[in-house]
Formats: structure tokens, sequence, C-alpha cells
């Protein structure tokens, strides 16, 4: 009998319920080594979490199906779960047979890696794949191998090349529709070519990828049979290109190395559409999957990846990311892993784009079995496309969360200009405007508190300064930004010039904000004043950038010297990351 209380789904499952089954979904993450707070540099915070996938409070997230789930959170090891470790025991076999030479390295991995396989076999609570990670990344210590499977993957690109340039592939993309098409206008022309041309490069993109054995020899006999037969009910795409002809952000998931020629061709006819395009691929060796790093070993795929922005930095804030999106419509990234998809061990960047991304465009069974085919809910639409074993093609949407808000650039913009306008008229009535940097969310369980802080002091400046015009953060918060949002939204007011004053809370405010709201000073802040913040650590180092070009901008509070406790707030929350110690 489970432990858990009864459930039907993933979405299904919250902490808080009942202690006993909490401990074993706790058991469970951890040793999966999925929960945040044992290892917050790996794991994505809940918050982070959210960028993606739409949580309610105490929800439970797996990176994994519906059915795996079930199976790995019941006492027993079922035939079929048995059957998915035995798929991943296999693998690691034939990995460490054919690329380790030395015997007595070969005998000293596979016997370490038995020994993690039965311990995994007796728990039956590790999700497979997870454990093929591990032993993975036993072997490639032990081996000294980066990626084993790079000439492999060399290989796969060149025969690759060779599909995308065959006689077949020409004839299958450049043959005329039929019947003709009937339109009103040029443009519906256009959109439908682009339809067209998409439908048939995401059928086409699919065949080397189920048959990899057929790239090597360049039989595309079966590719023609199959792609002949293909139906398919192409208007769920068809709809979402529709509505947003003037450009979407697209976050690209490849599947196997094979087919990656026929994707750059297809973000190739993404471009000129005139939408941008993100492609994340894998951080290190994951078998067939392309890595971020193949192209320099690799001649044939960095020649078709000219144009492309590389984007190396795995904790990207939200301002670089947009300004590298706005000059480059083709970016290329590393999700953190190597792994299958895994949304709780990815890295910082892939969680920005992915939240800033209109839809997520993954390819493969491996990506349908991580986002379609369990119940968790996501933040923005999700298109999977991929072959079966039978060869038959198959295209699947989620949509997104309808409480799943974006706040686009241009809606982040527009929020800050309305204030940058409100100071203007400010300046034009010559009052001084000063902005005022305080603590919110450093101080765990004390936001609320923070925020009347805040209000409380400012209305106080407010009374007693004259002909001042004071921003205070906290009056303008829209429920749904989150901390990413905001300090987007601030640094391009702060950046406006038209700052005259830059005040920075000190421990003298706090003390006697805690005095007008008739109260002593809690303990928990008692000393605290700005430089406890991570945010207006940033803040500070943007002061005194545009202190330099603005030489008449007067920044008061604490010196400088003493911003040097927070280097880093936590993705999308309103507190800061823990100071280690």
């Amino acid at each position: 009998m489970s432990v858990l209380l009864d459930f039907t789904s993933i979405k299904d499952v919250r902490y808080g319920k009942d202690p006993v089954s909490d401990a074993w979904l706790l058991h469970f993450m951890t040793a999966n080594h999925l929960e945040s707070f044992m290892d917050p540099i790996k794991n994505a915070s809940p918050e982070q979490l959210r960028f993606m996938v739409a949580l309610d409070e105490n929800q439970v997230f797996a990176p994994c199906s519906d059915w795996l789930f079930k199976r790995l959170v019941t006492p027993g090891l079922a035939s079929d779960l048995l059957q998915e470790y035995i798929y991943v025991w296999k693998a690691l076999i034939k990995l460490v047979r054919t690329h380790v030479s030395d015997r007595y390295q070969r005998r000293l991995i596979l016997n370490l890696c038995r020994h993690k396989f039965k311990q995994a076999i007796d728990a039956s609570i590790l999700i497979p794949w997870r454990l093929l990670k591990g032993m993975v990344t036993i072997f490639l210590s032990r081996s000294g191998l980066d990626d084993p499977y790079r000439n492999r993957k060399n290989v796969l690109t060149s025969r690759g090349r060779a599909y995308v340039e065959s006689d077949f592939f020409k004839r299958a993309m450049e043959s005329c529709p039929y019947p003709p098409l009937q339109c009103n206008c040029l443009e519906d022309m256009r959109f439908e070519l682009d339809m067209i041309e998409l439908e048939r490069i995401f059928r086409l993109s699919t065949l080397p990828d189920i048959w990899c054995s057929d790239l090597f020899s360049g039989d595309f006999s079966r590719y023609s049979t199959c792609f002949s037969k293909d139906k398919i009910d192409f208007s769920g795409i068809r709809d979402i290109f529709c509505k947003s002809r003037s450009g979407l952000k697209i976050l690209f998931l490849p599947d196997e190395s094979g087919g990656m020629m026929a994707d750059l061709l297809m973000v190739k006819s993404l471009l000129r559409q005139g939408h941008s395009v993100i492609m994340s691929l894998k951080e290190g060796f994951c078998f067939d999957s392309p890595t971020f790093w193949d192209n320099e070993n690799d001649p044939a795929l960095a020649e078709a990846l000219k144009g492309a922005f590389f984007i190396t930095e795995n904790r990207i804030s939200k301002n670089d990311l947009l300004s590298t999106l706005r000059k480059n419509p083709f970016v290329i990234i590393s999700d953190g892993t190597r792994e299958r998809l895994n949304l709780v061990r990815c890295s910082v960047t892939f969680a920005r784009a992915w939240k800033e991304s209109d839809l997520i465009l993954a390819k493969g069974w491996s990506n349908r079995r991580r986002l379609i085919r369990n119940t968790h809910r996501f933040t923005r639409d999700v298109m999977c496309f991929h072959r079966n074993l039978d060869g038959k093609f198959k295209l699947e949407f989620k949509a997104k969360y309808p409480t799943a808000h974006k706040f686009s650039e241009s809606d982040i913009s527009a929020k800050a200009d309305e204030i940058i306008a409100e100071m203007q008229q400010a300046r034009s009535a010559r009052k001084a405007v000063m902005f005022y940097s305080g603590i919110v969310g450093s101080i765990p369980g004390q936001v609320d508190v923070a925020i009347q802080l805040l209000k409380t002091f400012v209305a106080d400046l407010r009374n007693r300064l004259e002909d001042t015009y004071i921003i205070n953060p906290a009056e303008h918060f829209e429920e749904g930004m989150d901390a990413d949002d905001l300090m987007f939204m601030w640094e391009k007011v702060q950046r406006s010039g038209l700052i005259s004053t830059w005040r920075f809370q000190t421990s003298a405010d706090i003390e006697k904000s805690f005095e007008l709201m008739g109260k002593k000073v809690p303990t928990v802040w008692v000393g605290k004043d700005a430089t406890y913040s991570t945010g207006c650590t940033k803040e500070m180092h943007i002061a005194q950038d545009v202190q330099r070009q603005y030489r008449e901008l007067q920044i008061i509070g604490p010196g400088a010297d003493k911003f040097l406790r927070r280097r880093e707030y936590g993705v999308g929350r309103f507190s800061d990351v823990v100071i280690e110690p």
C-alpha cells in the first residue's frame, strides 16, 4: 500500500496534508537530489521553478511522467519500472565496454556502477535517468573522457547535412502544394506558404533521430515511405503563428544530433518569418544529444551555426538576456544539465529564457515524456513533435496555464515609462526627484513589515521635505510581477537621468519608521540597513554608474564601501540568497 495519500496525477500532490506522506515525498526528492534546500546551487528554488511551471502553494513538482512518478513513490518494484532500470543499465554497460579499453578501469567502473544500480533497484525510488546520469558521471570521471560520442555525433552531423542536401529532402521541401492555395491577398498567401514550409520541416527533421543507423548508411528509402504517409493536424501551431505574426520568442529544445541540420533549417525559416529563436543544448555529454560545445569540435556544425550568438553565462540577468535577444534573433544557450530535460536542475539562464519566451518548441520522444506525459501545467505554450517507433509523426500541444501571465518587455517598459513621465513632470515643476532604496525581501518572512516600514518612512519624508517628488518602489508593485520584472523596470527608471537625490535606507531610518508606527524595533531588524539587501547592493552599483554620467546626482545613506555583504538575490524571489558562513 502506498505511503502517499490517494492521487491520480502529480499535480494533485501537495505537501502539508499528512506528515507521513510528506516525509516520503521529501525522501523521494532528496534521494533524487532535487530538493532546493539541500543543494540551492544546483537545484532551482521554488520561485525559479515557477518561471516555468505553474505551481500552487505546496504543490509538488517531479521531472518525470505521471506514470513513472506513481511507480517510484509506491513501495515495491513493479515489472514495468524494472524494465526502465534495465534499459538505463544496458546503456551504461554499452558505453563502458565501448569506450574503456583498460581492463582494470573497465571492471572497476562496471562494479562500482553495479553497486549503485543494485542500491537503486532495492530502493526503487530513483528516477531511472537520474540514476543513469550518476553512473555516467562515474564513467566520465574514471575514464578521463569528456564526450565519448564526439566522433559519433560528428558523423551524425555530417550525414545530417547530406540528408538535407539529398534529392529526397529537396523534392519534399520544394514541391508545389496541391491543390493550389486559395487566398484573398499576398499577405495571406505568404503566411500559408510559411506554414506549409514549417509543416514539412517538422516532419522531415524528425526522421533522422528515429533511425540514426539509416543516416550512417545514407539510405533514405524508409524516410520517403514514412513521409508520404504522414497525416497530421497542424491547425494548433497554425493558430499560434496566426495570432502572433508580429514575431514570437521561441525556446527550441532539439532532440538528437542526427536531425540538427534539419532543425537549423527550421530555425532559419522561423527567423525569416520574423520570429526570434533561443536554442537550448546540453551542457555536457548526454549520449546523442547535441551539446553547447559541439561546434568547437565539429567544423560542419560550426559552419551551420554561423550567425548564432552563444550565451556562455549560466546565470545571466534578465536585463542582459533581453539586451542580447534584441540584438541577436538566434541565440544558443546551455540548459546546464547532462540529462533528459529536468527543470529542477536547469540553469538560471534556461529558466529566464523559458520565462521570456512565448512558445516552447520541444522535439523528440524524451522531451515529450517530460512535458506532455504528465499533468504539470506550464507557464508557456508547449508544442512537442516526434516520431514513434513505427515512424509515425506525432504533434502534441499543451496550452499554458490560464492564470500564467507574462509581463513582456514592452509591458514592463510601459510601466517604467509611466513613472519616468511623472518624474519629468516633477522636474518641470522645479521639484527635486528622490529615489528611496530600502530593504524589501532580504529578511525572510518580513516582506509585509518591510513594505510597511517603507511606506511609513516615505510618508513622513513627504511631510518634511518641500517640493520633493519621492519615489517609493513599494508603492509600484503589481500582482504577478516577480523580482526579475521589478529589477528590470526599476533599472530603466534609475538610468533615466532624472533622479536628483538617491537615498538608501539607514538603520536610523528603520528605527524612525518603527517609532512612527508606535512600535519597538524587533530583534530581527536591529542594525539592518540597505547594505543588508542584494537589491540595494545592485542599486548602489547602478547609482554609482549613473553618477559618473550625471555628476549632479547626490547619493546619501550608508557609504558605498559598506555594500559588500550581498552579491546575488534569489532568482525570481523577493528574498536574498542566504549569506554563506
